[in-house]
Parts: C-alpha cells; structure tokens; sequence
C-alpha cells in the first residue's frame, strides 16, 4: 500500500504543476507593473487591465474546460495547457507594445482556466478518500510555490539589474528586467508538458467512456484490488443514476441547490476578500507605506513564503481537522487583518520638509515642491493629489515610491504584520480547502460543468478585484480599500458558520447522497 500511495503522490505532484505555473504566472506581474506603466504610459485602469487580463481569458476557459474534459479527457486539455503557458511566457517577454503583452497575457490565461480547475479535478478522482484533501491541496501549495517563486525571481532580476557583473550587462538584466520577469515561466510549462506523458487517464473519466477495464486496472494503480472494484461498482452506479445531468442548465435542478449555493458563495468569497489583490500588487502595496522600491520586493518574497509554509500546514490537517473549521479559523483571521491594515493606512500621516526632500532623486524639481513642503496630509489620496498638482501627473508618478518614501508617517511593521497575517488566514483557509470542497460537492456526471461554472465565478470575481484595485488605491485610498475587504469577510465567515457542512472522510458517492437531494 506503501507505494500506491507513493504513485498517487507522484501522479498528483505532477498534475499540480500547473498550479505552480498559474501562480508564477499570475503573480509574476508584480514586479512587472511598476516598469511597464511608464513605459507604456498606462492609466489606472490601463495598469489594472495588464494584470487582469490574464485572468479574463482564464474566466472563459472556464465555461469550456470542463465540458471539453469531458469529452476528450482531463490529462489531454492539460497538455494543452501546458502548451498556452509556454506560448504565453514568450510572447509577454517579446512585446513591443501595450497591445502585444495584453494579448500574450490572455493566451495565458486560457491554460490558466484550464488547469486550475482540472488539476484538483483529476486529483479528487484518482485519490482515496482518506488522503483525498492533502492530494487535492498538492495543486493549491503548487500555485503558492508559484507565487512565491515569481516573487523571488522578480526580486533577483532586480538585484541582477543592478549588477556590474559582465554576464548580468551581456543579458541585459537591468534595460530588460520585466521581460526577463515574464520570459522564465517557458521552463515551467516545458517540464510540465512533458511531464503529463507519465500520468495515466481518470478512472473516472474512463468509466464515463464505458472503458471499465483499463479504469479497473488504473483504479488498481491508486488503490487496492479489492478498494478498486467497489469504487469502479459505485461509480458505475453513481454515473447510471445520474447519467442525464451534464449540462449548465441542470446545475438549476433543485437537487443541486445547496451544494450549488456553497460552491458560488465560496468562490465569490475567495476572491472579494482581496488575495489577489496582495499577491498581484504586493511591491505596490508596501512603496504605500514608505519602505523604497528595494525593500518592497524584499517583503513580497516574505509573502509568498508565508504563503508557501501555512499552504503546507492547511495540508498536513486538513483530513484531520476538516474543511469547516479551517474556514473559521482563516476567515476570522482575515477579518482581523484587514482591519487592522485599513487602521493602520488611515493613521498615517503624509509631510515633505527641507530635510526629507534632500534625497529625493535630481529629476524632481525643488522649486516645483515649494508650495506642498512642511504641507501635512492625512490621506494617501490627498497626498497624491497634492504631488500631481505640484509636479504633474507623469512625474509624481514616476517618483511616487520615493516621495512617499520621504514624506509618511506610519506604522510599517504594522502594514507587513498586517498583510502578512492575512496571507496566513488565507493560505490555511479559502486557498486550499475552496477547492478541496469543489472536488467533493458535486455528483460524478455534473462535476466537471459544476466546477467549470463556479470556478468561472471565481475568475470572474479575480478579474474585476484586480482590475480595479490600482483605481480604487488611487480614488478611495488604501484604508477605504482594505475595510471593504474586511467587510465581505465578515460577511462570508457568518455564511460559513451557518450553511457549510463538513466533508472530510467521506466517499464522493458517500457526499452526493448527503448532499443531493
């Protein structure tokens, strides 16, 4: 049993690659934004667009994956996957334009959409039971490596930049640091492609095709012999009695209303609690607070590695603790968090005097900051304002880091205690068990459409956060922002109180006779 269960873990961690690739993908753009909106000269919502548009494309990919990996199975559209991420990460690093990136970025997209859905698909459907939720949450700490990868790499092409070292000049590491950023991910999704030809097909997927024998035998792969005939008996069964549910329309029979409700209210909640918002924009995020360009990239890393370590203990308890009170515990956290970060933004204090602008790089105009010095603001965006209307938009946000860099007043520690608390309470809550609950809510024959449908929910929800979380920065302020983020927390952590049921231990079979009426 030893070594089928070290198969499972093998053919798990390999699937789960593309989770890493989502995650470097997604959050690799970081460290791209504050170089491209200068050089592309973007608006607010422009830079926003850079980002989420990624996910965009990854929302549509959702409506087809799962039907499409229906029908010509989960391992053969993740191949495909692979191939988009390679196409992407080329094109991004080549672009010429706005234009050209935007696009490159939403072909990544589609394998994004693709893979985030039907890794832990796969996974929940060659699992056993009793190991199912760490399997499945293999693909969430692969998306936080990812993350924590893409920070990492940001943060040495930058030191790399910097460098005198005759290689690091030849490379260009410093005129091409962003493409450089985006251009690393064609490993990734090179070793992932190939990596896939040593996975076998789902059984479950082969039982759907009527091809019970070789599902028998990959059963007996995960499983034992005897555990592998009576989940191919219960499948079977499950598959016959709901043989007729497999579109998006069915997912409105009443039957389906419960788990339905969870899965659209848990996917909205994962993403309207502002992650991707942290992860995307985390450099921006802590320039607001004052610390230098440097030193933002430095605690960005520091994010994806609590990231990384809480994703890691999510899943070490998860089948012992179960999925419900990780939900409290992380959500409760979250709520904390955000409050404190609305608290701590909307305590600071924003004044240029002789001594502070001393430092301030020789393309800002002294002259021109005469009328704002010994000024006090107690708001970012009055601050902003101040600095557009002094120096001009262009410049004041060019220079943005360092100005603020030299006029605030706050508490910074509280801003990375703060940011990094609420990655924690994510990273052990909404991040791996939202989608060890969609591997587990749904019937065998609707769950590829029912996942597709929540997952395309969830993206969409992503894409709107970090659309307008520049915008909403610079019009409504950090405070304002992360209170809103707080309240919709809140809001989630007394639905999860009062409707989520608990699922760990228990069969797929066993849950859709629980939970489907």
């Amino acid at each position: 049993m030893k070594s089928k269960s070290a198969f499972v873990t093998m053919v798990a961690l390999i699937v789960a690659l593309g989770g890493l690739l989502m995650g470097f993908d997604a959050s690799v753009i970081s460290g791209v934004v504050k170089f491209i909106e200068p050089q592309f000269n973007l608006t607010k919502l422009e830079l926003g667009w850079s980002v989420a548009s990624l996910t965009l494309t990854a929302t549509l990919a959702m409506l087809v994956a799962g039907p499409l990996s229906d029908r010509i199975g989960r391992r053969r559209v993740l191949r495909y996957a692979a191939i988009l991420y390679a196409i992407s990460a080329i094109g991004s690093a080549m672009a010429p334009s706005f234009l050209f990136l935007v696009i490159a970025r939403m072909i990544g997209g589609f394998g994004v959409g693709a893979s985030l859905i039907l890794a832990p698909m796969y996974i929940a459907e060659i699992s056993p039971p009793e190991i199912r939720g760490r399997m499945v949450s293999f693909n969430q700490l692969n998306i936080v490596i990812g993350i924590s990868l893409a920070f990492f790499t940001n943060y040495l092409i930058l030191r790399f930049g910097k460098s005198d070292a005759n290689w690091a000049i030849a490379l260009k590491f410093d005129e091409y640091n962003w493409r450089w950023m985006l251009g690393l991910e064609t490993l990734p999704a090179i070793l992932y492609f190939l990596g896939l030809f040593f996975v076998p097909r789902s059984p479950r997927w082969l039982i759907m095709k009527g091809q019970l024998d070789e599902a028998l035998e990959t059963m007996k792969q995960f499983s034992s012999a005897n555990a592998a005939e009576k989940q191919v008996v219960q499948i079977k069964k499950s598959l016959e009695t709901d043989q007729e549910t497999s579109t998006f329309k069915d997912l409105l029979h009443p039957s389906l209303k419960l788990v339905l409700t969870i899965g659209v209210v848990v996917a909205i909640l994962q993403q309207i609690t502002g992650i991707n918002s942290v992860f995307f924009y985390a450099p921006m995020i802590f320039e607001q607070s004052g610390i230098g360009t440097d030193a933002s990239f430095v605690q960005a890393i520091l994010v994806g590695l609590v990231n990384l370590v809480f994703t890691v203990l999510a899943m070490l308890i998860i089948d012992k603790f179960g999925r419900k009170p990780l939900l409290i515990i992380g959500v409760s956290g979250i709520v904390v968090a955000m409050s404190l970060l609305s608290y701590g933004f909307g305590t600071a204090t924003y004044t240029l005097t002789p001594k502070s602008i001393i430092d301030l790089p020789q393309e800002i105009d002294r002259v021109q900051l005469a009328p704002v010095i010994d000024k006090t603001y107690t708001s970012d965006v009055a601050f902003k304002e101040a600095m557009q209307g002094a120096l001009g938009k262009d410049k004041a946000n060019t220079y943005k880091s360092e100005l603020t860099q030299a006029s605030i007043t706050m508490n910074s520690w509280l801003i990375l205690i703060s940011i990094l608390g609420f990655v924690a309470s994510f990273a052990i809550s909404l991040g791996p068990v939202m989608w060890v609950l969609f591997s587990e809510l749904f019937p065998n024959t609707i769950r590829g459409v029912a996942i597709s449908f929540v997952g395309l929910i969830n993206s969409a929800v992503s894409f709107l956060v970090q659309w307008v979380f520049p915008w909403e920065l610079d019009v409504l302020g950090s405070s304002t922002t992360f209170m809103i983020y707080g309240v919709f927390a809140l809001l989630g952590l007394i639905f999860i109180l009062r409707v989520i049921p608990e699922t760990k231990g228990k069969t797929l079979e066993e849950l859709e006779a629980q939970l489907v009426g």
